[in-house]
Parts: structure tokens; sequence; C-alpha cells
């Protein structure tokens, strides 16, 4: 199995790690703009100094204003190691003093104070300083527009040195916090990490609960719900292991029973014989029938079968009535006398239409079946309470014994002594049916003192207690 960085951890720490990043670029972005705001604000007074000293090197002559600025003086003022710089003088008419006349001209020459801004000269980026400056101290004496520009070499320097004293020591900072978040959640995670390799180290036939001993409380709901999953797995694949078991062994016999008969019939020459075989073949093949039937249909009612249920408003006293009369055929053919006893009022339940026909189907089935001939099978339905009614099936058949009536609803349990045809798994299916639609069912001798009754109490609607007859 492919081991791969879990996905929690590594959300964990983007959503730890990812805004100190942004906060670091952020604090670069700040850092590097006040750098070069402080930087700017030292070299531009350098700037405003030169062009000072430029402006009292302007002499008077006559009228006209004249520069007079010497090479020793220049070489003063702008040499520079690691900078060039630029200078151009311009009378209060526009004549041009001295300087470099290519530099621009300025872009806003202020009326009173200096302006630096950013530019180019002789394809060079600079920063440039404009300022009308007064030849001497006097206030009568004229105005000269001075501009001064500077490459940009050392302020550059100067502002990445800034942001490298700011932000060397806060990455660093970030590098021992990243350390120990990761540190820090991978430690966290550790149970979680125990509780996946516990899952993962599982064969697919363990459904044991999963130890919650060490389960952070964030998780531990959710490890509930997967053992109570897990235990409802166990429990569908126990009832699936067990059908399958009983099916195999209860197929078995009738099975073998098929094939010998066809053997036998195979062999026979005489067609009296065949044709007697043959009668033997469907009633085997009609008792395999009915047994297939009952085992399919006690797979359908297992317990898990909760999900797959319609329950839906259904009047148990007309579908009484209904599935009995279907009933009458087969009671006269063994001379047994089938009645209905009803209210005179529907009794409301819910109840899946098909699982409910079924049940009542093979109780009908199981007392026509055992009564003996010219008895009398019951059918009732009251209501015995505001919130309850009840399902009853009067037969006069052999009676069960106390100790024996816990068991009846036994898969595959048969009384002994008993000469009907089945497989005893026609009150385990009723059994099933009522569990699932919340009812309770007894077994008790009938009132006459001849034969069993089964009842079945189901609770009414709410909302609906003696409704009137459809």
């Amino acid at each position: 199995m492919r081991r791969s960085e879990p996905r929690l951890q590594r959300k964990l720490l983007a959503w730890l790690l990812g805004p100190l990043a942004v906060l670091l670029v952020l604090d670069t972005g700040a850092a590097y703009w006040n750098s070069l705001r402080f930087s700017n604000l030292a070299y531009d007074r350098a700037l405003h100094e030169i062009g000072r000293e430029i402006a009292m090197h302007v002499r008077l002559d006559g009228e006209r204003p004249r520069l007079e600025l010497s090479k020793p003086a220049a070489d003063i003022l702008f040499v520079d190691p690691e900078d060039r710089l630029f200078y151009r003088v311009v009378g209060a008419d526009g004549t041009h003093l001295g300087g470099d006349a290519q530099l621009p001209a300025p872009r806003n020459a202020r009326p009173a104070g200096s302006d630096f801004y950013g530019a180019t000269v002789h394809g060079e980026p600079v920063r440039m300083m404009v300022a009308r400056m007064r030849i001497g101290p006097d206030a009568q004496l004229p105005e000269v527009l001075v501009q001064v520009a500077e490459t940009l070499h050392k302020r550059d320097r100067f502002t990445w040195e800034m942001v490298a004293n700011v932000v060397l020591p806060q990455l660093l900072l970030i590098v021992m916090a990243t350390l120990v978040v990761w540190f820090g959640v991978s430690r966290g995670l550790e149970p979680l990490q125990r509780l996946r390799r516990a899952v993962s180290d599982r064969s697919h036939l363990d459904l044991s609960p999963i130890d919650t001993h060490d389960v952070p409380g964030e998780v531990r709901p959710l490890v509930d719900d997967v053992n109570a999953l897990m235990a409802r797995l166990g429990r569908t694949f126990d009832f699936q292991n067990r059908f399958v078991a009983d099916a195999a062994h209860q197929l078995k016999t009738p099975v073998s029973g098929l094939k010998a008969q066809i053997e036998l019939a195979l062999r026979e020459n005489d067609l009296q014989r065949v044709r007697h075989s043959l009668a033997q073949l469907y009633i085997s093949a009609d008792r395999l029938s009915r047994l297939v039937r009952q085992l399919l249909s006690l797979a359908r009612n297992e317990p898990g079968a909760l999900d797959s249920m319609q329950l839906q408003p259904l009047d148990l006293n007309a579908h009484a009535l209904e599935v009995s009369m279907e009933w009458v055929p087969q009671a006269l053919k063994r001379n047994i006398d089938l009645g209905f006893e009803g209210t005179d009022h529907a009794l409301m339940i819910d109840a899946d239409h098909d699982r409910l026909r079924e049940l009542l189907n093979n109780l009908i089935d199981n007392a026509i079946r055992y009564s003996q001939p010219g008895g009398r099978v019951t059918v009732q339905t009251s209501q015995t309470g505001d919130d309850q009614c009840r399902l009853a099936i009067n037969d006069d058949g052999p009676r069960i014994p106390v100790e024996e009536r816990a068991r009846i609803f036994e898969r595959f349990h048969r009384l002994l002594g008993t000469q009907e045809d089945g497989s005893g798994l026609g009150l385990a299916i009723v059994s099933e049916i009522a569990t699932l639609h919340g009812a309770r069912i007894t077994l008790e001798e009938d009132s006459d003192g001849v034969g069993n009754t089964f009842s079945v109490f189901f609770p009414l609607r709410a909302g609906d207690g003696a409704a009137p007859a459809a």
C-alpha cells in the first residue's frame, strides 16, 4: 500500500503556516517601502544641499546672473564613488546658466521649496531634485532654477540592507515556528495515525469494535459510529451465514429425494409405476418449491430489511378479512370451518401491505394445516386499548406444550410427532415480520380448551383510535 502524507496534517500545516507566509510577504513589502522612504529622505537632503551649494556659486554680472563654479569646487560637489551626479542651472527668464543642458525640463517647479521625483537621464534612472533658490541672502536678489539628479546605486543598496536587517530575523523566526508547528501537529495527530493503522491492519473478517482508549474526543463519535456499523454488519453476516447453512441443510434432503425418485422412474418399465413415481416427484417438487419460497421470504424479512420497508396507513380489520376470504377454498378442502370476527370500526396501523399479507398467510396456513378435520379456525381483530389492536388466529390443532412455546418461533423447529409436511419456517417468518412492524406476538391455549391462539399486537397509528369502518 502506498503511504502518503496524511491529508489532514497537510491541511493543518497549510492553515497554520500559510498565513505566516502571507504575513512575511506583506511585511517584506512594507519593510521595502519604509526602507525606500527613509533612504530617499536621507539622500534627498544631500541633493538639496548640493543644489544650495550650486546656487551660492551664481553671481550677478550687472543685472544678469552668471554661474561661477570652479573645477575644484565641482569635483568636491559631484565626485561620488558609487553614483553619477548631473546638474543644471536656469535663470528666471529661462536662460541656461550652466550644467547639463540635456537634463529634462522639470515637471513642476514649485514657487517655493523643493520637489523630488524619479526621472531618466542619459538612459539611467535617477532621483531628481528641482528647487527655486536665491543667489544670495538678500531678498532682493533674483532666483534661479536648480536641478540636481543622482543615480540610484547607493539608495538601492541602502534600501536592501535595511530590508535584509528587518526580514532575515523574521524569516529565521518563521522557519523555527514552522519546525515547532510541524512537530506539534505530527505529535497531535499521532492518535489518528495509530487509529488508521489499527483499521488498515485488520482482516476483512475482523468486525470487532475499534479500541477507543486513545482516540481524541473530536473523533470518538466517528469511531463509535464505525463500531456501530461493524456491529450491524456482524449481525448481517451472521444471519447470512446462518441462512446459507440452514438453506444448504434443508435443501439437501428434498433434492436427494428428487434424484432418488427420478432414478427409480428411469429404471421402471411399467407405465403405472412410472406414473406413480411422477406423482411422487410432483409432490416432492411442490414441497421443495414451498421450502424455497419460505427461505426467500425469511431472507427478505431479516432484521436488516427495515430500511427497505414502506410503511403506509392500513386498516387491519379490512385487510385481515380480505386475506381470510382467500383461504376459504383451502379450508373447505380440509373440511375446516374458517371464520372471521372483526370490529365495527377500522383499525388503522402503519404496515407494509405485502409483508402483513405474508404474516396472515403463514398464520392461517399453519392453523388450517394442523387443525383436525371438522375443526374450526377463527381469525379475529379487536382493539385492546387506546394505542393497540390485536390480530388473533384460533385453531383446533394439537395443543403446544408450555415449554415449547418459546421455541416454536425458532427456525426449522418442529414439534415431535408432527405428521404434517413442513419445514419449521412459517412461524419464524411471522416472528420476523412482527418484529419489523414493532408488533408483539404471543401464543396461548384457545379459550375453548381445544387448540391454540396466536395473537399479534400492533400499535395503532398516532391519532387514529376507533375510526368508522370503511
